[in-house]
């Protein structure tokens, strides 16, 4: 009879967490996306957007405090402290049956201000991902982004555009 598994004492699988990191990274691409193509008030994320909003502003009602600065810079330590993973430890469980992957691996950016990087990414479970962004998108939060993401959008639609350009003018000799 195989002993019961305990993540407390669980060895990681290189494998495994590569899968999770790729899929990470797929989700913010996507997001990110997104943010380009749709503006942000306009952006569904799930089915339970308005229940996920609602649910978050009255379990984290410092989160609803204008002008949103804990929503707009997420400070980690505050979601990382003994008080702050019990409290998302009852708000991620809420969501265990209602939400798929709930509580799989997501990359948030922690200032909405600006776009995914190495200094301006941290690891949330997906429930708490949309716990933000929803707040974000529908408090204007990332608009900023979504501007952000449509510029660089249009900057490599141009690059492509010139690279094509020299491409054809060197097939055809008038190039170098």
């Amino acid at each position: 009879m195989a002993k019961k598994f305990d993540p407390n004492t669980a060895q990681n699988a290189v494998e495994i967490e590569k899968q999770f990191a790729v899929k990470a990274v797929e989700h913010a691409q996507t997001y990110w996306n997104l943010l380009e193509k749709v503006p942000p008030k306009q952006l569904r994320l799930t089915k339970l957007d308005d229940e996920i909003f609602e649910h978050t502003m009255r379990d984290f009602p410092e989160l609803n405090e204008e002008p949103y600065e804990k929503i707009t810079k997420l400070d980690e330590d505050w979601m990382k402290s003994p008080e702050g993973k019990e409290r998302w430890r009852k708000f991620i469980q809420a969501y265990e049956k209602k939400v798929t992957d709930y509580n799989f691996g997501s990359l948030i950016r922690t200032d909405s201000r600006d776009e995914y990087g190495e200094r301006n990414t941290i690891f949330v479970t997906r429930i708490q991902f949309y716990a933000f962004e929803i707040a974000r998108n529908r408090l204007g939060l990332n608009d900023k982004a979504h501007e952000i993401a449509k510029t660089q959008a249009q900057e490599e639609k141009e690059k492509a555009e010139r690279e094509k350009v020299k491409g054809k003018k060197r097939a055809n000799g008038n190039g170098r």
